[in-house]
């Protein structure tokens, strides 16, 4: 059974940095598309990056662009999304997860896109 997990959120004050990984088990994750996703408290979920199977072509919401940056280690099974100059409004818990139908050639960032999920790891953005 594929398995993901997010590491590498915690607090950290507006204007500074994170890098979250996604690192999955049992299957490669250059075979699929990949996405990241963030909920907050009372919020929808919102597909935020996604990075697509081989090629990798990247896409980014625009509350994020320029700001956050997807990649891929292949040699680690592991997406990493860098995340720079936070802002509170970018608290909440983030979520990657793979689309495992292969349907598209490029990678979406609709949630409903994706059935397979990691547990998530909070970022809080705060002074």
């Amino acid at each position: 059974q594929l398995q993901l997990v997010e590491s590498g959120g915690g607090l950290v004050q507006p204007g500074g940095s994170l890098k979250l990984s996604c690192t999955a088990s049992r299957v490669t994750l250059d075979y699929y598309h990949v996405g990241w996703f963030r909920q907050a408290p009372g919020k929808e979920r919102e597909g935020i990056s996604c990075i697509s199977s081989f090629e990798g072509v990247t896409d980014y919401s625009d509350s994020v662009k320029g700001r956050f940056t997807v990649s891929k280690d292949v040699a680690s099974n592991t997406v990493h999304l860098q995340m720079n100059s936070l802002k509170p409004e970018d608290t909440a818990v983030y979520y990657c997860a793979v689309d495992s139908s292969r349907s598209f050639s490029v990678c979406a960032q609709a949630p409903v896109e994706y059935d397979i999920w990691g547990q998530g790891t909070q970022v809080t953005v705060s002074s």
